[in-house]
């Protein structure tokens, strides 16, 4: 379906309706009368068209996990049906717009994570944090793999009293069954602020697969997620 936003709507409108005007100083008033009820067939499709749109933007959720390098986690959670995207960026610290280079550094306090925006309708939040715990170390302190330093921690940025709740109930649910042999250090903090992250990280597994950590990491990964989540792809 075609969205289009206000500015363009008023635009077309005000261009359909000079065109009308022009028409009905010709002879052929039945014309320009056919024209002009076409033309606000056209305005109330768009119109509609847009409140549609509205809609659909407000039935969506955000979510924002940190579970190490944000490149192989934007893969996997952008193929989960429900989820209309998934962007890399940073959260957690206290510097003001970071760079990646200052994240990979250390100093700013970041996380690097990715912010999904989700239909509840079809995928819920409790579903998002399945993936979530599946797909990473949650027992491995700053470090995933050979990525190593604070801003690859397990986290949990929760929006809303809801999410801390599913969030804190999930992770007592998985101690309390003893699922890993090791203590869970996956933090659950209130969501601040989200950074996104440099254009070239973004969708940056799809536009580089044959990279090297791409290729060695992130698509064996993939692939075992896909196994794992097959009934929840898109």
């Amino acid at each position: 379906m075609l969205y289009l936003n206000n500015i363009t709507i008023k635009k077309r409108f005000s261009g359909l309706m000079r065109n009308c005007f022009e028409m009905s100083n010709i002879s052929y008033r039945g014309t320009a009368m056919m024209h002009l009820l076409s033309i606000f067939t056209i305005f109330i499709t768009l119109f509609l068209n847009q409140n549609i749109y509205a809609q659909h933007q407000t039935n969506m959720e955000l979510a924002t996990f940190g579970s190490g390098c944000f490149w192989c986690t934007e893969a996997i959670f952008e193929q989960l049906l429900g989820v209309e995207s998934a962007k890399s960026g940073f959260s957690g610290g206290k510097t003001e717009n970071p760079t990646y280079e200052e994240v990979c550094i250390g100093e700013t306090g970041h996380a690097e994570v990715i912010q999904v925006s989700f239909d509840p309708k079809i995928i819920t939040y409790n579903d998002l944090l399945e993936v979530f715990w599946q797909t990473h170390d949650p027992t491995s302190l700053n470090k995933q793999g050979g990525d190593v330093g604070t801003q690859y921690r397990s986290a949990i940025f929760y929006h809303n009293k809801v999410q801390k709740e599913i969030a804190e109930s999930y992770k007592n649910k998985l101690e309390q069954a003893k699922i890993y042999d090791n203590p869970i250090v996956t933090e659950i903090t209130q969501f601040d602020t989200f950074h996104k992250a440099e254009n070239y990280h973004q969708d940056y597994y799809n536009n580089n697969k044959s990279q090297s950590y791409c290729s060695m990491v992130i698509t064996p990964k993939i692939d075992k997620f896909k196994k794992v989540f097959k009934d929840k792809l898109k």
